[in-house]
């Protein structure tokens, strides 16, 4: 890819287009990001931007985190994240990646951390059928059934889908179409839905599958 940015997702709303058809869109705050850190092929083996995201106070960081802004001589951030471009030629440190490096009609992979649902059961964590509400079956209708374990394997596989915690897992959603930037108001509207829950922070780069 060759940009990137990070941001925090605000909600989904709808707009209009020209031709009177209405699009669901994401709204993310997208930048502005200081680079912290410019990573080469010749120091450190690959091409890659550090940057920040959100400022903060000094007091909110620990002494590690805090001296790479510190020799960056950068406000602190709350979020510091790394992402990978092909080339960082024209990126220096001090640098700021804003919103306008994006532009209407471009494909982008989002990548998020999905919302929580806590520990769940086999139907709402992988979709499973509920046993038949019939006479003799029961008493729970919603339990996973049968293990298959008998002397042979004698043990369940691995990889089973059980009940256990659903949710908070990094998801990247792939050819989402960006409607709309807003440089003035650092705003990115991205067709369709995108993962996590409101005020996320999520990471927004070019598709690495469209043409």
């Amino acid at each position: 890819m060759n940009k990137a940015i990070i941001g925090r997702k605000v909600g989904m709303t709808q707009i209009f287009a020209e031709d009177g058809k209405v699009i669901p869109v994401t709204v993310v705050e997208a930048g502005p990001c200081p680079v912290v850190q410019v990573k080469t092929v010749e120091t450190d083996g690959y091409n890659a931007l550090k940057l920040g995201f959100i400022e903060t106070k000094e007091q909110a960081l620990n002494k590690p985190e805090l001296g790479q802004f510190k020799k960056a001589k950068i406000t602190p951030c709350k979020v510091l994240k790394e992402v990978r471009i092909e080339k960082v030629e024209g990126y220096n440190v001090g640098d700021k990646v804003n919103a306008d490096i994006f532009a209407a009609g471009e494909k982008v992979d989002v990548k998020g951390v999905t919302k929580g649902h806590g520990y769940t059961g086999v139907i709402k964590r992988w979709n499973q059928h509920r046993l038949k509400e019939t006479h003799g079956v029961g008493p729970v209708h919603r339990e996973p059934g049968s293990m298959g374990a008998n002397s042979t394997p004698s043990r369940v596989f691995k990889h089973k889908h059980l009940a256990g915690q659903y949710g908070v897992e990094n998801v990247t959603i792939q050819n989402l179409e960006i409607v709309r930037v807003d440089a003035a108001r650092n705003a990115i509207l991205i067709k369709g839905a995108i993962p996590g829950p409101k005020g996320s922070v999520v990471t927004i780069a070019d598709s690495v599958k469209s043409k």
